[in-house]
């Protein structure tokens, strides 16, 4: 007789498919109703048509980037790196034509090619792009072209609070489909930050531009985007998989590089004297940068990992781990690569050193819950999404994953609690429906 997920869950009989599936069931945020209407562009004067009202786009920041943030595995452990860029990207916003925004910079811990900005400035590079890029300058540009969309307020008129609200829904979703593992995590990093930037050849075209207009502003040589547009282009056309690529929601183009260059060459032919700031930008990302190695060992291992390679992303993981132990992400993907072939007991053991290594961050706390489902120790699970919980709270979600603990536990009556809650949030697919069959099966619901 075929056991349901249930069956499994009362009986502590949890499968690998069936914590592959807890891991991923939870949602970023939910957010609120769309409000769209008519505005003045803060860049020219215009009349735009936008889905958000600034204290919206504010809103939106303080709600969803966290737990995207967090789903790049966090900001570095690297104080200089981002107190680096929030100085240039500082500099730079001043400069721009919405300086009173709630800016903030960090540099991630993923290893994939990107950078990403939510509508309010919320905005984060990953070390993978970090180590590839040559000057201050360049990092100028880029974080320039992430402030052109928010001044331009691109998120607002692409999309507004509708499709917002899709970038919520986007995880339960995933782990709602019966073919959900976490390699679609993994080779799907972009994540919300992809929906969030869905932005067109135009928008494109506008953020470049007026990146290049703030970084010559804030004293930098224009010549720093042309550098940025042919670096990234390189990448584009070497390493088109699915982990290296950059900007999926950022397409490259040589109409684009060829624009900057022109612009470099004529418009802003004076700034090319001013110093790109390659001393400078060598010494703050010293500590970053001497884990290029690493990086790129995680990066070839996750790519692998896409693939359903486990044999070549296990042995990836490990020279980055045998390189720096103690790196948050290598382990972490690691404990994912174990745990996508039900080893858990072996990836407990690198989820826990991730845990160890970087405490305030929220994933392998998540990871750990899963894993220690499926070893059948509810307690210890229900602890470990409680630490998730309150490390990145928001995450409706969590809520299911702290039912299923209990009930595994026993604890019918917090499990309704925590079931209940979930269902509160709108939630639907599989664990939804797993919920509400509890919920009347222990008479709470008719």
């Amino acid at each position: 007789m075929h056991e349901s997920f249930a069956q499994r869950l009362a009986a502590n009989r949890l499968t690998r498919r069936d914590v592959l599936k807890l891991f991923g069931a939870s949602l970023a945020a939910s957010a609120t109703a769309s409000l769209s209407g008519c505005a003045t562009s803060p860049v020219d004067g215009s009349t735009i048509l936008v889905g958000m009202s600034e204290a919206q786009e504010r809103a939106v920041d303080k709600e969803l980037a966290p737990h995207q943030f967090s789903q790049d595995m966090g900001a570095v452990q690297d104080g200089e790196a981002n107190a680096y860029v929030a100085e240039v990207g500082t500099r730079l916003h001043q400069k721009s034509h919405r300086p009173q925004m709630p800016y903030s910079y960090r540099v991630l811990n993923a290893n994939y090619l990107n950078a990403y900005t939510f509508p309010g400035g919320a905005m984060g590079v990953t070390r993978g792009l970090m180590v590839e890029l040559e000057n201050e300058a360049q990092l100028a540009a880029l974080l320039g072209h992430e402030i052109g969309h928010v001044n331009a307020r691109h998120a607002a008129q692409r999309q507004g609070q509708g499709l917002v609200a899709q970038v919520a829904v986007s995880a339960l979703a995933a782990a709602s489909d019966a073919r959900w593992q976490p390699l679609v995590a993994v080779a799907g990093q972009i994540g919300a930050s992809a929906l969030l930037a869905s932005y067109s050849r135009d928008n494109e075209r506008e953020a470049d531009a007026l990146g290049q207009e703030y970084m010559v502003r804030a004293g930098y040589p224009a010549s720093g985007m042309v550098g940025l547009q042919g670096l990234l282009l390189k990448e584009a056309k070497e390493k088109p998989s699915l982990i290296e690529t950059m900007f999926s929601s950022h397409p490259m183009s040589s109409e684009r590089y060829e624009t900057a260059r022109q612009l470099a060459q004529g418009k802003y032919a004076s700034s090319l004297t001013a110093n790109p700031g390659r001393e400078r930008f060598m010494d703050r990302t010293a500590a970053l940068r001497a884990k290029k190695p690493v990086i790129d060992a995680c990066k070839e291992g996750e790519t692998a990992l896409s693939k359903k390679k486990f044999d070549e992303a296990g042995e990836r993981f490990g020279h980055a781990l045998r390189l720096l132990p103690e790196d948050y992400p290598a382990n972490l993907l690691m404990a994912k690569c174990l745990a996508a072939q039900g080893k858990n007991a072996e990836a407990l053991r690198y989820a826990e050193a991730a845990r160890q290594v970087y405490p305030q961050e929220a994933q392998a706390a998540k990871l750990i819950g899963s894993l220690r489902l499926a070893l059948h120790q509810p307690e210890a699970a229900f602890a470990a999404f409680d630490q998730f919980d309150r490390l990145l709270p928001g995450d409706p979600g969590i809520a299911f994953l702290k039912g299923a603990s209990l009930e595994a536990a026993g604890n019918r009556k917090a499990a309704a609690e925590h079931y209940a809650r979930f269902l509160k949030t709108g939630a639907t697919g599989k664990p939804a429906e797993h919920a509400r069959e509890r919920l009347k099966s222990w008479g709470y619901l008719r």
